[in-house]
């Protein structure tokens, strides 16, 4: 059981982002955070691929935009995040995420070391 004076000592929340395209580089930053002893916030769903999961009446435009608002919590509450930028790549959504890190001064880590 944590106690109060446990706060002081929490583990790092890490906030993995990046494309969903790239499933396997969150499953391997999921453990190797949680390996580090860190907590991981990551995504909820992958709409691309999980779209069968809301049947054929939800609008997936919908779903997108809410998990994207619930993906900018995550960042909130994190200490740093953790872009996923496989081969360099980085998307809109995941440009998106990454000025609103810093919009609230969070450190940013890259799996890749992007080009200037």
């Amino acid at each position: 059981m944590l106690s109060k004076t446990d706060i002081q000592d929490r583990p790092k929340v890490v906030c993995l982002c990046g494309s969903t395209r790239f499933l396997e580089a969150f499953q391997d930053a999921n453990l190797n955070e949680t390996l580090k002893g860190h907590i991981v916030l990551t995504i909820g769903c992958d709409v691309k691929t999980d779209h069968q999961l809301f049947g054929p009446t939800v609008k997936m435009k919908t779903v997108k935009d809410m998990f994207d608002n619930l993906h900018l919590w995550k960042i909130y509450f994190s200490d740093e995040i953790l872009v996923l930028n496989v081969g360099g790549y980085i998307g809109e959504s995941t440009r998106r995420e990454i000025e609103y890190a810093q919009s609230w001064d969070k450190p940013i880590r890259y799996l890749e070391e992007p080009c200037k």
